[in-house]
């Protein structure tokens, strides 16, 4: 090969090279090509499994896919990675597409040094990338390192306590929006049930928030307006047949992401997606900079997500995004608006209908309480509340499972040594670059070893005693000991915006309506894969989640 590679000359015109590559023949080169491909993979798998900690692991299921196929094709994968954590450690390495490794993170330890260091060290896999490139652009959640702190920076005040406290108000205004739709609903209904499929209306409050909060524009779906993207959004939820071919397609592309560009229908409806939210947000753009200095106040446009975008784009900002940026930051917004809160806001309800001694408990607080709770009211004033929102966010992150690609060698710090595939103790792993990192956000906000044996419960009761959360749980560094938002340098931007929504949608639904499982408590509810994972009462189309709903009295 060695002869062969010199006698090929670097040529210095495409004609040239067709020349160079006929003298030689197609075949040695390729084969040249491969026998380099194949050099380069064996020197990078030498690299890593020499610089990386050897840890144990469940055995390879699949010569393919490794034990990946399991993970997915699984109801519960968060039991999975718990049980493996109870077998192998608070550390180890699950066997991945092609003969790759992934190695998981449960240690609270272990996590907080993996966030510390996320969008430098720790940074989006190729297939990530890929896909959200596809589905919104090159924004803030594909960005790393000084472009990601540059935009980070620059969104912040639109999602400070002064900003979202402006906001509540538009927060109420699509609540009672569905309370007016479901007492006509119930009314006419025979015998004052009504039967209504919530996670539709979860969604439009969503869609109808963001629109408004965020660019001053009224989707108007809460008052039966089409909407375009909306249409897109179920889209992803309405056709079940295609999981199999999709999980089966992903787990090919996690080993090569090449084959995302393959259009599939899940990837033609990502494209048309980020198509359809890319001309609202260039109209919605557009709209605004002609009203700049005619509706706001320059100060109050600033602070407005809409406004602190127009500024960003100023060719004197100090923290100046390009256009594709901007438009970018605006489909994010619109994707996480409309389904993490969304979900989260279907999961309460259905706890709730669950459980109907928290409802009624929740329901006398706000009755209690009195008239519409403002903003630092709702944070302050209002401990069941507060329960009942962080146990669903406990139970039912909207992101179940979190990977990243190590960029560089480093090495994790453990809380708990861990028994080498050598049978040696270490207390702290080395990570060579290019390896697979995964934490189960869903397996942590719900291990039995970080929140004691009743981790799998509903059971809001636990955030009100100080001794409600146990000492491990007190070692997960995010949000409120919880890993739905994340942690470090990325956590979500609008996490005190989704708390404050689900708590007005709440306050104003459960204060004025009593909510049954249509077919019974014991119901049962899956998983279905939207465009993230969304509940869906067994049975039903889509993502249909339907509810016997009645007026308090």
């Amino acid at each position: 090969m060695k002869a062969l590679l010199n006698t090929i000359t670097i040529p210095g015109s495409p004609s040239s090279l067709w020349t160079t590559i006929r003298s030689v023949g197609v075949f040695n080169v390729a084969c040249s090509f491969a026998a380099l491909w194949t050099f380069v993979k064996v020197i990078r798998a030498l690299r890593w499994r020499l610089r990386t900690t050897q840890l144990r692991g469940p055995p390879r299921t699949s010569f393919i896919y490794g034990v990946l196929n399991d993970l997915v094709s699984s109801k519960d994968s968060a039991t999975m990675y718990e049980h493996w954590a109870q077998e192998y450690g608070v550390v180890y390495m699950i066997p991945s597409v092609f003969g790759q490794t992934r190695i998981v993170l449960t240690d609270p330890r272990a996590i907080a040094h993996f966030y510390a260091r996320e969008s430098w060290t720790y940074v989006q896999t190729p297939l990530s990338l890929a896909l959200i490139e596809n589905m919104v652009g090159r924004g803030i959640i594909w960005s790393r390192g000084e472009s990601h702190r540059r935009q980070r920076k620059a969104l912040t005040p639109a999602f400070s306590n002064a900003a979202i406290r402006k906001l509540t108000s538009v927060f109420y205004d699509s609540a009672y929006k569905v309370k007016s739709a479901w007492d006509t609903d119930v009314e006419s209904s025979k015998d004052g049930n009504a039967v209504i499929e919530v996670q539709n209306w979860m969604n439009h409050i969503s869609l109808d928030t963001i629109g408004i909060a965020g660019f001053s524009h009224d989707f108007g779906s809460l008052d039966g307006k089409h909407a375009s993207v909306t249409e897109v959004f179920d889209a992803f939820g309405n056709n079940p047949q295609a999981s199999a071919i999709n999980q089966l397609f992903f787990l090919f592309a996690s080993a090569f992401p090449i084959v995302a560009k393959i259009p599939t229908k899940r990837t033609t409806l990502a494209k048309k997606l980020n198509v359809t939210m890319g001309e609202i947000s260039n109209d919605l753009l557009l709209r605004s900079r002609r009203e700049k200095d005619v509706n706001m106040k320059e100060a109050e446009e600033e602070k407005s997500i809409i406004g602190l975008l127009i500024k960003a784009e100023g060719q004197e900002a100090e923290l100046r995004m390009s256009e594709e940026e901007v438009l970018a930051q605006m489909k994010v917004l619109l994707l996480a608006g409309y389904e993490t809160t969304s979900t989260s806001l279907t999961w309460a309800l259905i706890e709730l209908s669950r459980h109907t001694d928290v409802q009624t408990k929740l329901r006398e607080e706000l009755l209690a309480f009195g008239p519409d709770p403002t903003y630092d009211q709702l944070k302050a004033n209002l401990p069941y509340l507060d329960a009942v929102v962080h146990e669903i966010l406990r139970l039912h992150p909207a992101v179940p499972e979190f990977s990243r690609c190590a960029r560089e060698d480093d090495v994790i710090p453990l809380s708990e040594p861990v028994c080498t595939r050598s049978g040696k103790m270490t207390d702290s792993v080395s990570i060579a670059k290019g390896s697979l990192m995964v934490i189960s956000i869903r397996a942590i906000n719900r291990s039995l070893a970080i929140w004691g044996p009743d981790a799998k419960e509903f059971k809001p009761d636990r955030w009100l005693t100080e001794d409600g959360i146990s000492g491990k749980a007190k070692e997960v560094q995010g949000h409120r000991h919880l890993l739905t938002f994340v942690d470090g340098p990325r956590t979500c931007l609008g996490k005190d915006f989704a708390i404050a929504e689900i708590k007005v949608v709440l306050s104003v639904l459960v204060r004025n309506f009593v909510f049954e499982m249509r077919d019974g408590p014991d119901t049962q509810v899956e998983i279905a894969r939207g465009i993230l994972p969304r509940p869906r009462v067994v049975g039903e189309d889509g993502i249909g989640v339907p509810l016997r709903v009645r007026r308090y009295e």
